[in-house]
């Protein structure tokens, strides 16, 4: 177990999942810290890939799988899938076992198992868990001050003052949530996520479906992916787009294969069209925004570091909404909730909507920050307010703008919340 380790919104969601289930895959992108959580709750660890055991376990798992399940429980099982057959075994263990509950944690690679010999699909056995880069909450860069759960709540007022300023938005959209860089200084800090991108291209990307793709192909889709984040593009727009900036010309169903690899490894994670009551027909785009994982990785593909965002704005917050996106979910899931993104034919646009399992939910704008972008973001939430048809469906918990700068977290007389992301938690 890690002696530095800092503790992660996953931990106790992790512990949920495996009161209520035999066993828990987790799953996120590599780099996000799925072993090391794991290992907070584990009594004990296999560790497939270890260096002079890998094809002895791989054998193991086929002639004597039980043999690597023995061990206190919960049991870790690394790099799972070394051997997906360890899939059906660890199925029939949670059958047969006495105490059938929070048995194993899978954990592995973010490339994915390949499941074409597994039998059972681990319904009402297995349970998932989806991890991310960590918030600015879970590598202290957050305040806290303000919980989403509690705005859920409806408070007469909160508040909060931010430590983090626009430079250290900067730096932090940057660095990204990897557990790595965290506690790393500067540039060393920043290359990890270079470091990342050059791992995906290289390798992961073909390890997703076994297709060899030609990593400076991947890196120009990567660039107008980070070029389109925040939007509803087609990939017809960003094909015109990789004529247009990076001379490449991949077709549409070739950018559809690319984009479904990065989906498989987590690099890519779009937001869901959220499908609300209206009073009114308007027409609502039920297209997905495209949206990384992590903030760092669009920065990364880009070339840009913290004093770039700041001198162009525009692509800023464009990044700074992928931070918040990646905050809110983590925070969310928290609330057993998901996060969705609305627009209509008209053009009325909603950052966020923070949407929770009882039908709760919140509308959430993304600004840089400044008098004027706030009001124009409560500008938006409050026609997208007013257009929700309350007699079929709850009025929102909250409205809240999400800020870079501030520093300061408050609600307006007007009912709205101005919240810094530097003060915000689950």
């Amino acid at each position: 177990m890690a002696t530095n380790y800092r503790p992660r919104i996953a931990d106790r969601l992790l512990a949920r999942k495996l009161a209520g289930k035999g066993a828990v895959l987790v799953e996120g992108a590599k780099w996000c810290g799925k072993t090391t959580t794991a290992e907070q709750i584990a009594k004990s660890v296999l560790y497939m890939s270890e260096t002079g055991k890998m094809e002895q376990n791989r054998q193991l798992a086929k002639i004597n799988p039980s043999l690597l399940l023995k061990g206190e429980k919960p049991r870790l099982i690394d790099e799972w899938q070394i051997a997906p057959a360890l899939w059906d075994s660890i199925r029939f263990d949670v059958d047969h076992a006495p105490d059938a509950l929070g048995r194993f944690i899978l954990t592995g690679s973010s490339v994915p198992a390949d499941m074409s010999e597994v039998v059972h699909s681990g319904t009402g056995r297995m349970g998932w868990l989806r991890m991310r880069p960590m918030s600015l909450w879970e590598s202290g860069d957050s305040t806290g001050e303000v919980s989403l759960e509690n705005l859920f709540k409806t408070p007469l007022s909160i508040e909060g003052v931010s430590v983090a300023d626009f430079g250290k938005i900067a730096f932090l959209a940057c660095r990204g949530g990897w557990p790595l860089a965290v506690d790393m200084d500067g540039e060393i800090a920043l290359d990890q996520a270079f470091d990342y991108i050059e791992a995906v291209e290289k390798r992961d990307i073909s390890q997703a479906d076994g297709i060899n793709r030609d990593p400076s192909r991947t890196h120009r889709l990567l660039r107008s992916y980070a070029r389109h984040q925040g939007t509803q593009a087609s990939y017809g727009t960003i094909r015109a787009d990789l004529v247009a900036n990076e001379s490449d010309d991949l077709s549409e169903d070739t950018i559809a294969s690319y984009i479904s690899a990065l989906k498989k490894i987590f690099v890519i994670e779009d937001s869901e069209a959220w499908n609300p009551n209206l009073r009114s027909r308007s027409a609502i785009r039920t297209s997905d925004t495209r949206y990384f994982t992590d903030p760092s990785i669009a920065t990364a593909v880009l070339g840009l570091g913290p004093a770039d965002l700041i001198n162009d704005l525009e692509t800023f917050g464009l990044v700074f909404e992928t931070l918040c996106v990646r905050d809110l979910r983590v925070y969310a899931e928290a609330l057993n909730g998901k996060v969705y993104h609305f627009r209509d034919r008209n053009g009325l646009e909603c950052d966020a909507v923070i949407h929770l399992r009882n039908g709760s939910y919140g509308l959430v704008e993304v600004k840089l920050g400044g008098d004027e972008l706030i009001d124009a973001g409560v500008k938006t939430l409050k026609e997208l307010s007013g257009k929700i048809d309350t007699g079929r469906m709850k009025q929102p918990s909250f409205l809240m703008v999400l800020t870079a700068s501030g520093p300061y977290a408050y609600r307006r007389e007007d009912g709205v919340y101005v919240v810094p992301a530097g003060c915000l938690k689950d």
